[in-house]
């Protein structure tokens, strides 16, 4: 089982646009195979700052999310958005 957590960091003033983003590529990713869970939060005291919790089978199901057409759509919408480059961390699951 693989872990994975991105921080999504936008320009402020695209919090709300960012949230629909996001929202959208969750339904869509949580239809993936492989795809165990896949949660989106938003910092209540940073609203511009996202970060997602996700679990995958392995790390193929994980790679092949980053491919899918929906994850190129959210970039594709985003990416003028983003205040830094998400941040994504991988961890294999020990115990």
């Amino acid at each position: 089982m693989i872990h994975v957590m991105a921080r999504i960091t936008f320009r402020p003033e695209f919090a709300a646009q960012a949230r629909d983003i996001l929202g959208t590529l969750v339904v869509a990713t949580r239809r993936e195979p492989g795809c165990l869970a896949y949660e989106l939060f938003q910092r209540p005291d940073a609203p511009h700052v996202f970060q997602t919790v996700e679990q995958w089978t392995n790390a193929v199901a994980a790679d092949a999310h980053m491919a899918t057409a929906h994850v190129g759509a959210a970039i594709a919408a985003a990416g003028p958005m983003f205040a830094a480059p998400p941040e994504i961390l991988t961890f294999s699951k020990l115990m």
